[in-house]
C-alpha cells in the first residue's frame, strides 16, 4: 500500500493535480504541533520531516527540542543555550536545525515523501539553509504539510502567499475538525 501510495503522489504532480501544500497556522499554543502530530499519526503515507517540542521545568518553558520523524532528536533551543543567535531569551542551536532539520526535510524530498515542518517560525527562520529548504518543499513535486508563524514576519508572509499552498488557520473552534480536514486533503 506504501508503494502505491508512493506511485500515486508522483502520477499526480506529473500530469493531472499539483502536490498538497498544506500550511497550518495560529497563535502560539494553539494545537499546531498536536495537530501535525496527530495527522501523522493517523497518515496512510510515508512521511519525514521534523516537528518541535517544548521543554519545561514545572511550569516554566525553558527550550525547544527538535525530533525529526525518524526518531533524533536534540536542543534547539534553550535559555542559556550553546548557540550563537538568539530570539528573546532563547539561544538557537542552527547547527541542530541544519544537521537534523533540514536534513530530515530534503531525505522526505528525495523520497517523495510527505514533507513535514513544524515550525516556520522566528528560531528556524534565522538560518538560510533553513529557509531554502523550506522554499524548497513549498516549490517542489512532495507534498507538505507545515506549521507556520502567524504573525508578521517577511518571509513568512510570502510563504503565506505562495501559489498552490492551502494556509489553515487553527483556532480553538475548529482544533478537533481540523485533523479530519487535513487528513482529506492529503488522502
Amino acid at each position: 500500500m506504501t508503494t502505491w501510495r508512493i506511485a500515486s503522489v508522483r502520477t499526480m504532480t506529473e500530469g493531472r493535480r499539483a502536490p498538497v501544500k498544506i500550511l497550518l497556522t495560529g497563535k502560539p499554543g494553539s494545537g499546531k504541533t498536536t495537530t501535525v502530530r496527530r495527522v501523522v499519526e493517523r497518515l496512510d503515507l510515508p512521511a519525514g520531516g521534523f516537528y518541535t517540542e517544548e521543554v519545561r521545568q514545572g511550569r516554566r518553558r525553558v527550550g525547544f527540542r527538535l525530533v525529526t520523524l525518524g526518531g533524533k532528536a536534540d536542543m534547539l533551543a534553550e535559555v542559556g543555550g550553546k548557540g550563537a543567535a538568539h530570539i528573546g531569551r532563547y539561544r538557537v542551536n542552527l547547527r541542530v536545525l541544519e544537521e537534523l532539520g533540514v536534513a530530515s526535510m530534503q531525505a522526505a524530498m528525495q523520497a517523495d515523501e510527505l514533507v513535514v515542518v513544524d515550525e516556520i517560525g522566528p528560531m528556524e527562520l534565522l538560518s538560510e539553509r533553513f529557509q531554502a529548504a523550506a522554499w524548497a518543499a513549498l516549490d517542489g513535486p512532495s507534498p507538505l504539510l507545515a506549521t507556520l508563524m502567524s504573525r508578521s514576519h517577511p518571509v513568512a508572509d510570502r510563504m503565506k502567499r505562495a501559489p498552490g499552498a492551502t494556509l489553515l488557520k487553527i483556532t480553538p473552534a475548529n482544533r478537533e475538525s481540523i485533523v479530519e480536514d487535513i487528513l482529506r486533503r492529503l488522502a
